[in-house]
Parts: structure tokens; sequence; C-alpha cells
């Protein structure tokens, strides 16, 4: 019997697809247990289909609700089956970009108190217990506040969920906790196809963008190629926010990226296992050979 559990906490509606939709398909197809949560329903996104534009937030405001089916689509091209949003649908509000006055609605996830939020995902730790959670890094990958949010909830849910002391239900200790990444190795050679192309996704520097990881600091690389067509999928899925010409994609800004099917992350707290290879980890797994699954090391 497949026992392996993953969490997966993401911030809005499609950030599952672009960026780990390739493993989550991959542990589903070989009957992991996949959770979902999304923690807002987006209602800030820019609609990309013109017929769909009065749904935006400073027009009809109903981009959230339309985005709650997008979202369920997607899932069902992943073969994910448990998705929850954090709080319930709507409990929390998509807070925009940094800086913009959506920052500052009632409801706004940059505004949420953290152990409230946090409580609300250990509710779902307890539930669920999986061995493994991912999610965002401290700077929520590129900056984003419900991303720096995210991570933030994350790692002050993997505290409680496993103190007695805390809350209701049986205390259940994560085994890892992982960030999503892009090594720069990969933004640079995406960067040169484009640029051969006559565009460039990356009008800075790669070392001065707000994003990226060394490729020294990624720990864990999942070979998930089988399943580009199931992310491709998803993507299509959020019709409101992606553009897909396969193997490309393209968000409102219309600049074309590669759906990628290896897809890394960098270890944060948790015992790493063994390499691609097999040799063993260090202790960090920072500078060591990559990890090729998630659960490596967890008996």
């Amino acid at each position: 019997m497949n026992d392996r559990r993953l969490l997966l906490v993401h911030a809005h509606p499609d950030d599952e697809s672009i960026g780990t939709g390739a493993t989550m398909a991959h542990y589903a197809a070989q009957g992991a247990h996949v959770t979902l949560v999304t923690c807002t329903l987006g209602e800030e996104g820019e609609v990309i289909p013109e017929d769909l534009r009065h749904l935006a937030a400073d027009r009809d405001d109903t981009l959230g609700d339309h985005r709650i089916d997008e979202l369920a689509k997607a899932c069902e091209a992943l073969g994910v089956t448990d998705h929850r949003f954090l709080g319930g649908p709507g409990r929390w509000r998509d807070s925009g970009m940094m800086g913009v006055a959506a920052n500052e609605h009632p409801r706004a996830f940059w505004q949420a108190d953290l152990d409230e939020a946090a409580g609300e995902l250990v509710k779902v730790i307890r539930e669920v217990r999986p061995q493994v959670l991912v999610t965002y890094d401290e700077n929520g990958f590129y900056g984003h506040p419900d991303h720096i949010q995210a991570y933030r909830v994350s790692w002050r849910a993997f505290e409680l969920a496993a103190d007695p002391a805390y809350g209701e239900g049986t205390p259940w200790r994560i085994s890892k906790f992982y960030f999503t990444a892009i090594a720069t190795s990969v933004m640079r050679r995406a960067d040169e196809a484009l640029r051969e192309a006559g565009t460039s996704f990356f009008p800075n520097e790669i070392d001065d963008l707000p994003f990226g990881s060394a490729d020294a600091d990624i720990t864990t690389e999942i070979d998930a190629r089988a399943h580009v067509r199931a992310k491709l999928g998803a993507m299509r899925a959020h019709a409101t926010q992606i553009s897909v010409d396969a193997p490309w994609f393209a968000l409102s800004n219309n600049i074309g990226q590669e759906a990628l099917g290896v897809e890394h992350y960098i270890l944060k707290a948790g015992v790493p296992g063994r390499s691609a290879a097999g040799a063993p980890l260090e202790a960090g797994g920072i500078g060591s050979p990559r990890e090729n699954d998630l659960f490596a090391g967890i008996n």
C-alpha cells in the first residue's frame, strides 16, 4: 500500500500548475496522496481572454468565484483529488502585488493573523498527516506578498502541528519541508533560447532578478517529464491567467516560457535522503548531489 502523503501550499490558483504541476502529477500517478491547499481565490489576477475581462477586480470582481472552477479542472488534469482553500473558499483574499491598494483590503491574505491562518493549516496537517510539505521560500519565490505569507503560515503550521500543547487533534511532525525553486542555469538556458527568438522573459541580468536559486543550492530534482502533458492540461484549465501553445505558455505579459518537466526544490528542514546515483547526502543537502525523490530517506 502506498502511504506517501504530500502537502503543497500555494498562494493562488495556477501557482500549483506553473511551479509544481509536473511533480504533483508524478506523485499522484504513483498513488501518493497529494493534498493541495490554496490560500486565496486569486481575485486580483489579470484576465487574458477579452470576453472574461469583466470578471476582474476593477469591474465585476467575480474572478475569484470563476477561478474556483478553473482550479478544480486543473487538479483533475493533474490527478489530484484532495484540494482545499485555506480556511474555506474566500476566507482570505488575493493581496495583489506588493505596494498596491489591494494589500490593505480587510481580508487580504497579507494582513492575515499569522497564528489564525497557521491554525487553519494545522487542521489540514493533522488530518492528512503528510510526510512532506512544499511551499515557497522566505521571499515567496519572487516577492509577492501572498507568497511570502504562504511561507510564513506554512512554517508556523509546520512547528505548531507537532506541538502536543497546541490546539485539537493528534500532533503530527512533518518529516521534510521544501521550498520551490528554479535553478539559475535553467533560467539562463531559457533566456538564451528566447533571445535567439528575438525576445526575453528576463529583462535584467539573471543574477539581479528577485528569484532563481544557485545550482549548488538545489537539493532535489524531480524528473517528471512524463507528466508534462498533464501539467499543460492543468495550465489550460487556468484560462483566465495562462495561454498555452505546447510546450510553451504565457501569462498576461504574453512572453513565452517553457513548461518544465524537471522541477527543483530546496530542503529547508528534515534529513536529506540519497542522490539519484544512490550516494548518501550530507545533512542540509546544500552543494551535495541532488535527491530525486521528495520522500527520499523517509521510512
